[in-house]
């Protein structure tokens, strides 16, 4: 028997990826949350998890062969993540989810500093970059009332495109990671089969939603309006990188590692049709 254990099991790959490893015969899913009564995957055993609660880990890793390790969108998130694995077993294969073209940015940058904490804690590991999820369209934290209110896409992109990926697609690079040979000690730059200016990714959404949708070119300024600190400074550096392209290199990982192609932006809205159009 196998144990994996997800940390952020109820996030938008999290959930997915629980979902394909209960699928495979002899893993032991344990679904790591600070809310484990929450935890309602078939298949899976909800165990406690919180990055504010470090006395709790020793519990959630014991004994696991393998973890997917859902980074926290925090200032010490690199800290956080050393210390984590310092209370792993050796054996343990740590798969770490990243972020397209990590290093566009400063060498001492935040998400490389994540990425050294997995590389550095001498356990075997793999690396997980992916661009943008599509999913962003179909969260009211994100896009989705501006998408079904407004009719509009505020986004600052500069004129560049994004390779948005189906978070699905990140699941199942994951699931290999986490339990297939040959996958330790890669980086796998993960995107979806296409780059999409964004006037034509709100053709698209309009497509999908059966009402006008439009690109509303933004500065900064205003994508980052309202958020402040680690997440004002996050958001604005996302945004920049947007801007110089980081986020438009297309790759055929999601092909060569799972045998299928990724998922289009066209598939994944059709999919998502009933949330597109909840408002009529």
């Amino acid at each position: 028997m196998t144990r994996v254990l997800l940390t952020g099991v109820r996030g938008k790959t999290g959930v997915p990826l629980a979902d394909l490893l209960v699928a495979r015969p002899g893993v032991d899913v344990l679904g790591g949350s600070s809310s484990p009564a929450a935890v309602a995957i078939d298949g899976v055993r909800p165990i406690d998890f919180s990055w504010d609660s470090p006395s709790g880990w020793p519990a959630a890793v014991d004994g696991v062969d393998a973890v997917y390790v859902l980074r926290p969108d925090r200032a010490d998130a690199p800290d956080l993540i050393g210390a984590l694995l310092e209370e792993t077993p050796l054996r343990t294969h740590v798969v770490l989810l990243s972020e397209q073209d990590a290093d566009s940015v400063a060498p001492d940058g935040w998400a490389l500093r994540a990425e050294r904490a997995v590389r550095g804690s001498g356990r075997s590991w793999t690396i997980l970059r992916p661009s943008w999820f599509m999913q962003v369209f179909t969260d009211a934290r994100f896009f989705l009332d501006r998408i079904t209110g407004a009719g509009e896409l505020p986004f600052a992109s500069g004129g560049a495109s994004v390779a948005w990926i189906d978070a699905r697609d990140i699941a199942a690079v994951a699931e290999r990671a986490l339990l297939d040979e040959g996958h330790a000690g890669r980086v796998y730059e993960l995107s979806g089969p296409e780059a999409l200016s964004l006037p034509r990714t709100a053709e698209l959404l309009a497509r999908a939603t059966g009402r006008p949708v439009v690109h509303r070119e933004i500065a900064i300024a205003d994508a980052v309006a309202g958020t402040e600190g680690f997440e004002r400074d996050l958001s604005a550096l996302t945004s920049g990188r947007v801007i110089a392209g980081s986020f438009a290199v297309v790759t055929d990982t999601v092909q060569r590692v799972t045998g299928r192609p990724a998922r289009t932006l066209e598939a994944f809205l059709a999919d998502s049709e009933q949330t597109l159009r909840r408002a009529d």
